[in-house]
């Protein structure tokens, strides 16, 4: 086999298609897509599971995904078995890609024995995906971001 040293993508060849599938199948039993969460919640009737905010409360009144529960992460080991039935899946999620907020969030809760998944984007692109939000002074939402979400249809993936 011949390595391609000059090809920064290919200098580590790829997994082999059989430990591709398990490592990708793994990545989707402990991760959700903004898109599919917004899916799930807005179909009306119950989703499921039970999205919980991660953040701070002033980073709750500023925007939160309607129907979530506010956690702040600290907070877990005190409030969650008031908060959550272990018997319901629970999606986390706090600021954006950037924060790893909601993965502090799920470890905790995962530690506690609930079943979690960590929502991909965050809260920032349930914004930019131009999903209705609920701030301190109402609901809100933005015009879909083009560069995050396709405008007037869905993404086909």
């Amino acid at each position: 086999m011949i390595t391609n040293t000059a090809n920064p993508v290919l200098r580590v060849a790829p997994a082999a298609p059989a430990e591709a599938a398990a490592y990708f199948r793994a990545s989707l039993a402990f991760h959700a897509d903004v898109s599919d969460v917004a899916t799930a919640v807005t179909a009306g009737g119950d989703p499921g599971f039970v999205v919980v905010d991660s953040r701070s409360t002033e980073s709750w009144d500023q925007g939160h995904v309607p129907g979530a529960v506010h956690l702040p992460t600290a907070l877990i080991p005190e409030q969650a078995e008031q908060l959550l039935d272990k018997s319901v899946p629970v999606v986390t999620y706090c600021w954006g890609p950037g924060c790893n907020g909601a993965t502090r969030a799920a470890l905790a809760l995962a530690e506690l024995g609930y079943q979690v998944k960590e929502m991909l984007g965050g809260f920032e692109y349930w914004a930019r995906e131009g999903f209705a939000y609920d701030t301190w002074e109402g609901p809100a939402r933005r015009d879909a971001d083009p560069l995050t979400a396709p405008v007037g249809g869905e993404c086909g993936c």
